[in-house]
């Protein structure tokens, strides 16, 4: 039971399915997907084994197509075949797991189970992806071989970019498959692994639709529109923008009644029961359609005239609104970048919002309360489900600490909300918080603090500092730290905005360099917030550009230039860790490391063109020279080709939305590693620092490579006037692309020639800022700068 999972089989290949699939693609695991036959087939159709394999075939094709992308790249959807349930069903033999995805009804599930017994190895893993279905009866019938081998693996939606995954076994369950298992969802999938009971909906969902449920039933008491209760229960309230009812147009109507429905079927004994039963509007809104985003209306739609929003009353729509008191008060909340301070402030507003805020916490964090021991033993993994798996900053017991743990019990108590007993002896113990900031936690089923079980890989900034005893960073200015890791590893984060660019930054990258020279053995670039580099600060440039102070840019240019190029020589090595955004400088400062250590979700481009300008960051250079340096010596290869593709990667501004598709366009090198999950990505970028360290390295030497000169501009410059005759370029569009296709060709003045990296640097450098002083990229800049967008003019 010890073997790794290389070859898995799912069975249904309908959202959910299609989506396990996908991901088990992007991890390397080759995928059988299969689903049933088509009904109705010709006689002719039911010879075709692409007709008969329809469905699945159908499921992958959406995939592919999915957005937000299901594939961290469409060439890993070659790992995926498909076929159907009657004629592929025996080569589910050849699977070391296989998990079920059908529809949400007992006997189909039983049935399917039935058959696998018969073909499966005696090694392999059977799961059921069911998002509540109990398993001591899904295994009926079932050999008790078969039910040592079964749990329940749930998946949520979409399967790509939640983290949650809901481990639940049986009674008879052996150890050693969820170990096995256990090691696949964490190590191989990169997902947050929530143990949760064989209890209807399991943690999540039991949880997330109490919450909802218990917001929408309280509007309508409290007379409340839909966009009031969103803007209560979102961002103010530390959960997803999305909120409550936002969050069940994108989930679908149908299905979060389903789920509901479900609850209130089986939790017969729940005191809360109530709470599930669907309100009758929402009945009457399934039956007309109106189901959300997948049919284009739901509590909310998208008209001419702007947003509309359903009258829950009338069942029609309106123009969008809300009460401007609430509306103040949450936005007033939504500035607080801390959650807890944020959520804090919300339930302690003493008007319409915070009243309404207080009502949904208390009855939510109660019932939560409750729960332990009944869906989940531990407080950690109740948090873990609501943040993994619904988004929201904090978990149910971290937003309790955060409005104060014997406060809020007492505040309970006055409004007559039902406690359970070990809240109340937790209180009576002296307890002040269900976390403590040694890394205890309060277990309710045994009265007192326990250690905290911490995977020694998911390792935060401040924890690293702390090991290594660093108190105080080894440098530090308005822009940037550095700090010492420990294992000899020196950390660079970024103090700005979105982690832009600005002079202290970059005079940090250079000022790192030279002290990981002296006193450590490797530096790693690792930065905290949503993106890793938004890139340079537009701001400072667009200034200098108003004031025509050329000087001041092509300083500021230079200087960045002058960084990235000093870690990219420098004696020891040097790793990034991007995610998130990695745009413009952002992705300049990775091509300028020996390695990169990427989230799997990293959003990379290069992207200046949009604000009328060319990378300057040695961005053109560096993207150049790491398409070229895989040429071996002595082989001749045109590099108009090579020089082509990258122009048009920076020409038309493309953005990678993976770190697997960043190498496939060049931006990583197809050796640099992804972090599946990011809590391990500090940890995984030291290892790799330390590993180059430890293996001998040596600084690279600067290269010079022949590029096309004239000829290539010449033929770059057709291109160009047809994208411009075909409307599909401005004529500024093409002014831009004129200087970057003389800078990555090498200069005009002459044919194919070796050019030096300084030359190119120096290239780029005046064509930056030569567009600095167009019009047209002074209004680019401007309007990105206003509306956050880009402007083609």
């Amino acid at each position: 039971m010890t073997k790794p999972i290389r070859r898995a089989g799912v069975i249904g290949a309908g959202v959910m399915g299609s989506g396990i699939a996908a991901h088990l693609a992007n991890a390397g695991i080759e995928v059988l997907l299969l689903d049933i036959v088509p009904p109705n087939l010709t006689d002719a159709e039911k010879k075709d084994p692409a007709a008969r394999s329809r469905f699945a075939a159908g499921g992958l094709e959406k995939a592919l197509k999915a957005r937000p992308a299901a594939f961290f790249h469409p060439s890993n959807a070659r790992l995926v075949r498909t076929g159907n349930t009657e004629d592929h069903f025996a080569e589910l033999a050849q699977c070391d797991l296989v998990i079920e995805a059908i529809i949400e009804k007992m006997e189909p599930k039983r049935a399917l189970f039935a058959r696998l017994e018969e073909v499966l190895r005696p090694d392999a893993v059977v799961a059921s992806n069911t998002s509540g279905l109990r398993i001591e009866e899904m295994m009926q019938g079932r050999s008790a071989d078969f039910r040592k081998r079964f749990l329940v693996m749930h998946f949520f939606n979409p399967v790509r970019y939640m983290k949650l995954l809901e481990l639940v076994v049986g009674p008879d369950t052996d150890p050693a498959v969820v170990a096995r298992v256990r090691k696949l969802g964490e190590d191989v999938l990169g997902k947050g692994l929530v143990f949760g009971k064989d209890t209807p909906n399991f943690v999540g969902n039991r949880i997330g639709t109490h919450a909802m449920l218990t917001a929408i039933h309280l509007m309508i008491e409290d007379g409340l529109a839909p966009e009031d209760v969103d803007a209560i229960t979102g961002i103010a309230m530390a959960h997803p923008k999305s909120a409550s009812f936002r969050t069940g147009d994108i989930v679908g109507l149908d299905t979060f009644a389903h789920v509901a429905d479900n609850c209130y079927s089986a939790l017969e004994r729940d005191e809360d029961r109530d709470v599930f039963k669907v309100p009758a509007y929402i009945r009457k809104m399934i039956e007309a359609k109106l189901l959300g985003d997948k049919t284009k209306g739901g509590f909310y739609r998208k008209a001419k005239e702007g947003l509309e929003t359903l009258d829950p009353a009338k069942l029609e729509y309106r123009p969008h609104g809300g009460d401007e008191a609430i509306k103040k008060a949450t936005r007033s909340c939504e500035k607080i970048e801390d959650p807890a301070a944020r959520v804090k402030k919300l339930a302690s507003d003493p008007g319409k919002a915070g009243q309404f805020a207080w009502k949904v916490l208390s009855r939510s964090l109660a019932y939560t309360a409750r729960r332990v021991g009944e869906i989940a033993d531990s407080i950690v993994a109740i948090d873990d489900a609501m943040r993994w798996g619904y988004n929201w900053e904090l978990g149910p017991f971290q937003t309790w600490d955060a409005l104060g743990f014997a406060e809020t019990v007492e505040r309970m108590q006055k409004d007559g909300i039902q406690l359970p007993e070990s809240i109340l002896r937790m209180k009576q113990s002296g307890a002040t918080s269900f976390y403590r900031a040694d890394g205890a936690v309060f277990d309710l089923l045994k009265g007192e603090y326990v250690a905290r079980p911490v995977d020694p890989r998911n390792v935060t900034l401040a924890g690293a500092r702390a090991a290594a005893r660093g108190a105080k960073a080894v440098l530090a200015n308005d822009g940037a730290e550095a700090w010492d890791l420990g294992d000899g590893v020196l950390g660079v984060t970024f103090k700005t905005k979105a982690n832009s660019l600005d002079p202290d930054s970059i005079g940090m990258l250079s000022l790192a360099a030279e002290k990981a020279e002296q006193d450590f053995r490797a530096l790693v670039v690792f930065n905290q917030g949503e993106h890793f580099c938004v890139g340079a600060n537009l701001f400072l440039v667009a200034m200098a550009a108003g004031n025509k102070d050329w000087d001041a840019i092509r300083k500021m240019v230079k200087a960045y230039q002058d960084a990235t190029q000093r870690l990219k020589y420098a004696s020891v090595p040097v790793v990034a860790a991007p995610y998130g955004m990695t745009l413009g400088g952002g992705l300049e400062l990775c091509f300028a490391c020996d390695a990169v250590q990427a989230a799997a979700e990293t959003y990379a481009g290069l992207v200046e063109v949009g604000v009328g300008l060319i990378p300057g960051g040695a961005g053109t250079l560096n993207m150049l020279w790491r398409a070229l340096e895989g040429i071996p010596e002595g082989v001749t290869v045109p590099t108009y080709d090579i020089v082509t593709q990258v122009f048009k990667n920076i020409a038309l501004a493309k953005v990678a939305t993976s770190a697997d598709e960043a190498k496939a366009l060049g931006f990583f090198r197809k050796t640099d590693g992804v972090s599946f999950d990011r809590a391990r990505q500090l940890y995984e970028v030291k290892a790799r620092a330390i590993g180059l360290a430890e293996a001998g390295y040596h600084a690279p030497v600067p290269r010079a490579y022949k590029l096309p000169g004239e000829s290539g501009i010449a033929t770059l410059q057709m291109m160009i006037d047809t994208l411009v005759a075909g409307g599909h370029a401005s004529e500024h569009d093409a002014k831009i692309a004129r200087k970057l296709a003389e800078v990555l060709c090498g200069g005009a003045g002459g044919g194919a020639r070796e050019v030096t990296e300084d030359e190119i640097l120096e290239l780029e450098r005046e064509a930056f800022v030569s567009l600095c002083g167009e019009p047209k990229s002074a209004e680019r800049m401007q309007y990105m700068l206003m509306n956050n967008k880009p402007l083609r003019n």
